[in-house]
C-alpha cells in the first residue's frame, strides 16, 4: 500500500468537503469509522478461530 501524505490526505479531505457538504461529511466519518471498527474486530475473531483450530491440530497430532 503506498502512503498518501499529508497533501495527499488534505487534497482528499477537500474534495469530500466540496462534494457532500459540511454538513454530511461528519455522518460519513462517523459511518467510516464503525465499518472500520466492525471489520477489524471481525478479522480479529476470524484470527482467533483460525489459531484455535491450529493448536487443536497440533494437540492431535501430539497425542
Amino acid at each position: 500500500m503506498s502512503n498518501i501524505g499529508v497533501p495527499g490526505l488534505i487534497l482528499i479531505l477537500i474534495v469530500a468537503l466540496i462534494v457532500f457538504g459540511p454538513k454530511k461529511l461528519p455522518e460519513i466519518g462517523r459511518a467510516f469509522g464503525q465499518t472500520l471498527r466492525e471489520f477489524k474486530k471481525s478479522t480479529r475473531e476470524l484470527t482467533s478461530d483460525v489459531m484455535d483450530d491450529i493448536d487443536e491440530e497440533k494437540k492431535k497430532v501430539k497425542s
